[in-house]
């Protein structure tokens, strides 16, 4: 039996008992008191190490405590502080994560106890010594991650498990697992159609024009987006800059039938709750590997109620994906997961050699958006075509357009002005941002240092670039690139501009430049 402790009665005879069920004394409170600390994504307590009540050594032995208080708790990391000035005797402190979850108003006591191990547990140390789980045994790990009774050391023990082997089959019972957990949307008509690009190529925001050509084409797109987590932006913080993302499943449903799409924020829907604490400890360990990622994708957009999906695979040097034969295998390990989950679903293995557009950060990225909605003369070609192919490929789901029309339809409505109109009422239906934002007013521009060409741009550094010197969480800050592989240069000429919002940021990303950490755009002499 997992969990189970074994015990032995009088008579002789072992018996199982469920981990965490021994008798326990009476309860002891502690006054709840509100740490403004961020902990993001993880709870997080304070006891004083001169608490009369507890043995502050005893918890902190078990790294973990549960909180409790009429019919609520929560499993929270322990931290003990020793400045009583930070925290009383009495009282236990808990983090913003932990108090907005617990929801119990300050002053009030609440009862704290060792925290009894999720039994899931075991399924993670049969994943640490190479086992086969089943969708049960995932779907428990699963519920306990949302349910935030794993802490970060735990997660990392499952996400480096799984990395190191995953069958095909865990990959179907991962993906219906976060699925499971967290809110479901539905939807009367079909077929809804949806979208996504699997990340790494900055200033890739198609979502953006994708949605507005598809919806004015009659289409349903209601398309749950990301934050960005390393990247200078996701399309959640990029769309921020045009209009409201933080918005409720309910209004998001009128949204869309007013609309007939949207571009929100994901995480405020609850959508596969699970996933985001996961890439949340993911993305710093460095751990992407095809098998998460797909089940990460997926999970999504099942929650999302979505029944038709395109996948865009950019394939470049520096990109997530960088050879043909690993984007093959992505692609075949989609389609397999998606057709057991009744996905109809397209794979797109797109260029992934260099940034699309121009600009890299919110503003910049929402700018080159509306040129292209707008048809600016300025606009990016590279994202206008790439967008353009990705939303042909959507339409052609509409059983209604004859096959082979769907990029000419995208097309017609993209230079007819009706994507653009489309993209306001989506804007006026989620609501316009209340302030226009600023370009970052510290600039410096990185010149070339020689004649020549354009010979590659580095995906991965210029987004480092462009994330140390602000974005996202300045929408203003980021990259705007002049030049493009293949274009001719002089020496001297502005490769790129930095934009920060900020005196710090500013000194860190001009530094970088200098070190030579930062120089991203190669230029083979003439």
């Amino acid at each position: 039996m997992r969990g189970a402790l074994i015990q032995v009665n009088r008579a002789g005879h072992a018996t199982a008992q469920t981990a965490g069920a021994a008798k326990e004394g009476p309860p002891i409170m502690l006054k709840l008191r509100r740490v403004a600390i961020d902990t993001y994504r993880e709870n997080v307590a304070y006891l004083s190490r001169d608490c009369p009540l507890y043995r502050a050594e005893k918890f902190q032995g078990l790294a973990k405590i549960e909180v409790s208080k009429n019919g609520r708790s929560i499993l929270a990391v322990l931290n003990i502080v020793d400045d009583p000035a930070l925290l009383g005797r009495d009282e236990l402190g808990l983090s913003e994560q932990s108090f907005r979850q617990l929801s119990i108003p300050e002053g009030e006591t609440v009862i704290v106890a060792q925290a009894r191990p999720p039994l899931s547990h075991d399924a993670v140390r049969a994943k640490v010594l190479g086992q086969t789980l089943t969708d049960a045994e995932f779907e428990a790990i699963i519920r306990d991650i949302a349910s935030n009774r794993y802490s970060k050391m735990e997660i990392a023990a499952f996400l480096i498990a799984s990395a190191s082997f995953l069958t095909t089959g865990e990959v179907l019972g991962l993906t219906k697992a976060m699925a499971s957990v967290g809110n479901r949307l539905s939807w009367p008509q079909r077929p809804i159609v949806d979208k996504h690009c699997i990340g790494g190529i900055p200033g890739n925001r198609t979502s953006m024009i994708v949605v507005p050509i598809v919806a004015a084409h009659g289409l349903t797109i209601p398309k749950t987006s990301s934050r960005a987590i390393t990247s200078p932006a996701g399309t959640a913080d990029t769309m921020e800059v045009l209009a409201r993302v933080e918005i409720g499943i309910d209004e998001m449903r009128d949204i869309v039938e007013r609309a007939r799409g949207c571009i929100v924020w994901g995480g405020h829907v609850n959508l596969a709750p699970a996933d985001d604490i996961l890439i949340s400890v993911e993305r710093p360990l460095g751990i992407d590997t095809r098998e998460q990622l797909v089940a990460s994708i997926l999970s999504k957009k099942l929650s999302a109620g979505s029944t038709h999906l395109i996948i865009d695979i950019p394939m470049g040097p520096t990109a997530k994906v960088r050879s043909h034969m690993d984007a093959i295998r992505m692609r075949k390990l989609f389609e397999f997961v998606g057709d057991q989950l009744g996905l109809t679903l397209n794979v797109e293995i797109t260029d992934g050699s260099q940034p699309v557009g121009f600009g890299i950060g919110p503003k910049l990225e929402a700018r080159d958006v509306m040129q292209v909605l707008e048809g600016h003369p300025a606009a990016p070609q590279d994202l206008r075509q790439r967008a353009l192919l990705l939303a042909g490929h959507i339409l052609e789901f509409d059983p209604a357009l004859r096959g082979g029309r769907g990029r000419d339809r995208a097309r017609d409505l993209l230079d007819s002005g009706a994507a653009a109109k489309q993209m306001q009422a989506i804007i006026a239906a989620q609501g316009a941002s209340p302030g226009a934002v600023t370009l970052g007013e510290f600039t410096h521009e990185v010149t070339a240092d020689s004649d020549g060409i354009v010979a590659s741009i580095d995906c991965y550094r210029i987004a480092r670039l462009a994330r140390i010197a602000g974005a996202p969480t300045d929408k203003g800050a980021g990259i705007d690139l002049f030049k493009k592989v293949g274009d001719p240069v002089e020496q001297g000429e502005p490769l790129y501009r930095i934009h920060a919002a900020h005196p710090t940021d500013f000194r860190f990303a001009t530094q970088l430049v200098a070190d030579g950490n930062g120089y991203a755009l190669r230029a083979a002499k003439a």
